[in-house]
């Protein structure tokens, strides 16, 4: 090494040592990156050439408005409500959609009673139950959760039932030949192998949460996101208010899925 470089010459890299993780994240972002940038220009142009400023604002006067809206607090009671009924409705239509999804893939019997149902009650819109949920329970809390669980509830039950039938039937033979007890089939073997599924079911279901919970504010609430787009767009006729709600609604969205990406990696690795 020491004649490398009284020669002037490099030192080979070793090739056990990568590109930092910092480097690698940042190379990983450039698409990402890019393609905000084609949708902000696109939607700058398209304001522009339509000349409709009033109901489409550009995303400058969006973007000034949304950090307005967030420093004078108009925009945090509305999110926090939002927030609140996304986490509790989302936590309640998994936790029952798990344990309905699995009792669906290893009874038969329960297939056949609850799949009419399940797919009927997926069939009726969420926009003709919400008003009703709101109607029966209240324009409070609970409707709410009800709205945001039953849109999530199909997806992770389906996602559910998929996985656990898709687990290797000669390891479950394996672990009756060794006499597993049903708990330890359970976990050793069965979660392990449906989790890619259950965590697609979660994505899915994480993002539906937030469009149950602005469908259930719609339908009767004094406040909430839902509310202020509603009031944006109608008493105040705040066009940039209402573009700078619906950026954090999206934001929820994306922040929702990411934490079950996140979540799912630390679990199961990369895939």
């Amino acid at each position: 090494m020491s004649t490398d470089l009284a020669a002037g010459r490099r030192p080979p890299a070793d090739p056990a040592v990568g590109p930092s993780s910092v480097g690698r994240s940042i190379e990983a972002l450039w698409p990402a990156i890019v393609a905000f940038a084609v949708f902000v220009l696109v939607w700058k142009v398209a304001a522009l050439i339509a000349g409709l400023g009033f109901i489409l604002p550009p995303p400058e006067v969006v973007g000034a408005r949304f950090l307005g809206a967030w420093s004078d607090g108009t925009m945090e009671p509305h999110a926090w409500a939002t927030f609140v009924e996304v986490v509790l409705g989302f936590a309640a239509g998994a936790s029952i959609g798990l344990g309905a999804g699995y009792l669906i893939a290893r009874s038969r019997l329960a297939e056949r009673l609850v799949s009419p149902y399940l797919v009927a009650a997926q069939a009726v819109p969420i926009l003709a139950l919400a008003p009703l949920l709101a109607l029966w329970f209240g324009p409070g809390l609970l409707a709410k959760i009800m709205i945001c669980g039953l849109i999530v509830f199909f997806p992770v039950t389906i996602a559910t039932m998929v996985g656990i039938r898709s687990v290797d039937r000669g390891l479950l033979e394996l672990a009756a030949s060794l006499r597993a007890t049903r708990r330890q089939v359970l976990t050793t073997i069965e979660i392990p192998a449906a989790m890619p599924s259950v965590l697609g079911g979660l994505r899915v279901g994480a993002t539906l949460a937030v469009v149950g919970a602005i469908v259930g504010e719609w339908a009767g609430a004094d406040k909430g996101l839902g509310v202020l787009v509603n009031l944006a767009r109608g008493s105040l006729f705040d066009y940039p208010l209402m573009f700078a709600t619906l950026v954090t609604i999206a934001l929820f969205g994306i922040a929702a899925y990411l934490v079950i990406v996140l979540a799912g990696r630390r679990l199961i690795g990369i895939r």
